[in-house]
């Protein structure tokens, strides 16, 4: 097995380390076990997946989803522009019409 490095929320840092004092273990060997046993059955994998997904979308999603999110708020811009700009012309041409009225 390789070795890496972990930075865990500290809540969860000190818990597992609990753990391993009172088992008098290493903490990457709790670490480890836990991992074990979060990844004993498929549908665990499958659920961590799932929740890796919509936690961190992998990178083509979340390029995508970025994409969208602006092409939407450009959209939202530009149809606020466009009722702006007929609102103008409605007034323009409600004074006009009143101006001409004899």
């Amino acid at each position: 097995m390789g070795s890496f490095s972990v930075s865990l929320p500290a809540k969860w840092e000190e818990f597992l380390k609990g753990l391993a004092d009172e088992h008098d273990i290493d903490v990457s060997k709790v670490i480890s076990g836990l991992c074990e046993w979060a990844f004993s059955s498929a549908e665990y994998k499958v659920q961590f997946e799932v929740w890796l997904d919509k936690a961190y979308p992998p990178k083509g999603q979340a390029e995508d989803r970025a994409n969208v999110a602006g092409e939407e708020a450009s959209e939202a811009e530009e149809k606020n522009e466009d009722e702006a700009e007929e609102e103008a012309h409605e007034d323009r041409d409600y004074s006009e019409d009143r101006d001409l009225k004899p």
